[in-house]
């Protein structure tokens, strides 16, 4: 018997191994409470997860609504390799197939729903050999107008959008200041740097200065007597001091 036992196991554990076993490894995931304005369009999300390489020609994806009220349960949707749309019903022309089956999403939408919407709708997807796992339930509400919650929450992302836009642009403003005041800077920085001076051409040292002052003087000579005249500076009022000339003066000269 123990041998037989193990035998057993050890069979289970090599088709499990293998995969064999493997056929309820599918997860759906909804998006639970779901509240939509009367006349919208609303999306309901459905994805899911399977152990198995997804396989676009064996999926199957089901969904199936019951009213709120109670009563019974309508398929309104079906997809094998390509969406099966309500052909009656309330239904009719209001689903929209919006999933992707490589994508892991199984999501349709409604559009303009009603208040006769209001009411549990479950997902569920197979993908042999994953054909066993909880299905997905979306509980919809329709009101006449939106909720505060969505209101706020409409609000905040609204706000949140300029909020980000504001602080973007302050950060690219910022930067440009700081670029132009660290470029003056170092213009300034260059004009403070001590520069050796140049000389003035025509400046000269002070003793030169006197040498050139004392060359600059004349000595008139008188060429009839050969006798050395006063030095003349060039200073125009020594002329001014030495006052009108006489007529014999004229007359010597002659």
């Amino acid at each position: 018997m123990c041998v037989k036992g193990l035998n057993i196991i050890a069979v289970l554990l090599g088709l499990a191994a293998s995969g064999v076993l493997q056929v309820s490894g599918m997860r759906v995931y909804t998006s639970g409470d779901v509240e939509a304005v009367n006349g919208t369009d609303v999306r309901l999300k459905c994805t899911f997860d399977s152990s198995a390489k997804i396989n676009p020609e064996l999926v199957i994806v089901s969904w199936t609504f019951k009213p709120l009220s109670g009563g019974r349960v309508d398929r309104i949707f079906h997809y094998q390799q390509k969406p099966y749309l309500p052909p009656d019903g309330i239904f009719k022309k209001r689903v929209h197939w919006a999933g992707d089956i490589m994508g892991s999403d199984a999501s349709i939408i409604l559009r303009e729903v009603k208040f006769i919407y209001n009411g549990t709708y479950t997902c569920q997807v197979t993908n042999p050999p994953d054909v066993h796992g909880p299905v997905g339930e979306i509980r919809l509400r329709v009101v006449k107008t939106a909720s505060f919650n969505e209101l706020l929450y409409l609000v905040l992302a609204i706000g949140g959008g300029i909020a980000a836009v504001v602080f973007c642009l302050i950060v690219i403003v910022s930067c440009r200041r700081c670029k132009r005041k660290h470029r003056q800077r170092q213009l300034e920085g260059d004009e403070e740097v001590p520069r050796k001076e140049r000389k003035d051409p025509t400046a000269c040292h002070p003793s030169r200065a006197v040498h050139l002052y004392l060359s600059e003087t004349s000595i008139k000579i008188d060429s009839s007597d050969g006798m050395i005249s006063d030095p003349s500076t060039g200073d125009p009022s020594s002329s001014e001091d030495e006052g009108p000339r006489s007529d014999d003066d004229y007359d010597w000269e002659d």
